[in-house]
């Protein structure tokens, strides 16, 4: 965490930050808004399938209590709007979302609110924070650059692709994988499953998937849409072509019933959150959860700084809109 700290020279000196407490690897980002000189964090939590609030206030300020923080760290499990008005930076963190009308009008003009993704995934679907609302109050927010080489996390995607098969009870080795992809993620899934061993063949969307292979499994990584990303029509025609093909959803909502319906196996079993992925950084270990969030961080505290004062460096962790 303090090395992350350092390479992204994150700075919140003096300022209160609101951002969650969550379990896992998610435990880290109050910490690491500590460790980048917060005067006061606060972790929003609640209990949920993942863990109790006490589960989540032990693991926090334990972790926090090892990196020397954990007088500067408060994990509450009040409603994030309670705090709102104090916040010098809100995350749009799980535990804080959807961010809507009554939190912005809480929060004050020169609170800062990093998206903690990149800016691109707003237009694929991402619906947690109400931007116009930020806009009328002047409060400035930004995506990730989650590209930046400090930060890197999407060449993590092609091993959680790989998580997200071998969950599947797939083996990726020597398996024939189509990947429909319609974003910036397609390269970096297409490298990460051609070095676990298997054949890949990329296709923008169902209608140019090609028709001289036979995948045994299809990875879907569309952008989400508010809806199913394959029609029924899409997954019907697939299972007349392919018949016991695994669907993987890596990214892009999927009908499950429709998938049943057509005695289709996919996975995972149970759907994410609309708008949500299949597997998440967390599945394949730390350190890409650890650095979006330290990145998330970064992005606060440039935004924070007058545009006068922001360094080229600085200027490449923002995404914006």
């Amino acid at each position: 965490m303090r090395e992350c700290v350092e390479q992204m020279r994150i700075d919140l000196s003096g300022a209160v930050v609101l951002t969650e407490a969550a379990t896992g690897p998610y435990v880290v980002t109050p910490v690491l808004a500590a460790l980048a000189g917060a005067r006061e964090v606060i972790g929003v939590t609640r209990e949920s399938r993942y863990g109790t609030v006490e589960e989540v206030r032990r693991a926090t300020l334990g972790l926090a209590a090892l990196a020397g923080v954990a007088d500067r760290v408060l994990v509450s499990d009040r409603p994030a709007t309670d705090y709102a008005s104090r916040a010098d930076v809100v995350t749009n963190s799980g535990h804080l979302r959807p961010i809507g009308p009554e939190m912005v009008e809480r929060m004050r003009p020169t609170t800062v609110v990093p998206l903690m993704f990149e800016a691109w995934e707003i237009q694929a679907g991402r619906f947690d924070v109400d931007l116009p609302a930020l806009r009328t109050r002047g409060i400035a927010f930004s995506g990730t650059n989650e590209r930046h080489p400090t930060i890197d996390v999407f060449s993590h995607l092609g091993t959680m692709a790989v998580r997200l098969l071998t969950d599947s009870a797939t083996a990726v080795h020597g398996a024939t994988v189509l990947v429909l992809c319609d974003n910036p993620f397609g390269p970096y899934l297409e490298a990460g499953l051609s070095g676990a061993g298997a054949g890949v063949r990329l296709a923008a969307g169902w209608d140019s998937a090609p028709r001289d292979v036979r995948p045994d499994a299809v990875l879907v990584a569309l952008r989400p849409r508010g809806g199913p990303v394959l029609s029924e029509d899409d997954l019907g025609a697939l299972a007349h072509r392919w018949p016991g093909t695994l669907v993987a959803q890596f990214w892009g909502d999927l009908e499950r019933t429709a998938l049943d319906e057509l005695g289709l196996r996919y996975w995972p079993l149970e759907a994410p959150g609309q708008g949500h992925m299949g597997v998440l950084p967390s599945a394949v270990g730390p350190e890409p959860v650890v650095r979006l969030q330290a990145g998330g961080l970064k992005v606060a505290s440039v935004l924070l700084l007058p545009s006068e004062r922001r360094t080229p460096f600085d200027e490449e962790f923002l995404d914006d809109l």
